[in-house]
């Protein structure tokens, strides 16, 4: 009998730990000196479409759908309607080394309690500042990794050790160590939860794959 409740009980776990992984679309603004976009992300399972958003247009001009239980990711051309194969950049050296800690600080955003964690590297004069939220945001990290971008937002972010099981970052701040000055920001600016269509992730059928010659 004890079994049979420990099991049930095992089972009621795993059931609540699918039920808690987020499910619907992220909007967040990327902010430099030249320029501020939007980008949208849209979650469902292990798969991921990221649109990014135009901003003088404010309509789709590019696209990546992340397959991530194979990490496969396909780039989408919604102006010239083609698709390819996208390859995982080499991800360039780090000069110096990073050192990454967690300040304790708590920061409340899009109604979530946020943790600031810094990562700090002096040859590169440069620190960012994330705040992270844990618990429900699983497709990130393993987007990051797989995507494997050449930004220092990104570079930095994979340096952070020991990060709670669902975390992503909801603000962070590049900046340059030697006078503070804000290099670029990357804020989430809306969250919406709910069923996300499975065709909402998916390629247009009219869409043509692009083959480099």
């Amino acid at each position: 009998m004890t079994k049979i409740k420990l099991l049930a009980a095992s089972l009621t776990l795993a059931v609540a730990s699918v039920a808690q992984n987020f499910e619907g679309s992220i909007e967040f603004k990327m902010e430099t000196n030249k320029d501020t976009t939007t980008n949208i992300y849209y979650v469902k399972g292990n798969d991921v479409k990221l649109d990014q958003i135009g901003r003088k247009s404010g309509k789709v001009e590019g696209s990546f759908v992340f397959d991530l239980s194979t990490n496969q990711i396909k780039y989408v051309n919604p102006v010239r309607k083609v698709w390819g194969e996208h390859k995982s950049e080499t991800t360039p050296a780090i000069q110096g080394s990073c050192v990454s800690s967690k300040s304790g600080a708590i920061k409340t955003l899009q109604g979530q309690k946020c943790t600031e964690y810094v990562v700090k590297n002096t040859e590169e004069n440069t620190e960012i500042a994330y705040w992270i939220a844990p618990g429900k945001y699983d497709f990130f990290v393993p987007m990051v990794k797989a995507w494997n971008r050449k930004d220092k937002q990104s570079i930095y972010f994979n340096q952070i050790k020991d990060l709670p099981k669902g975390s992503m970052p909801f603000l962070s701040e590049e900046r340059t160590l030697s006078d503070g000055k804000l290099v670029s920001k990357l804020e989430v600016s809306k969250i919406t939860k709910g069923n996300i269509d499975a065709s909402k992730l998916a390629i247009p059928a009219d869409y043509k794959k692009f083959e480099q010659k």
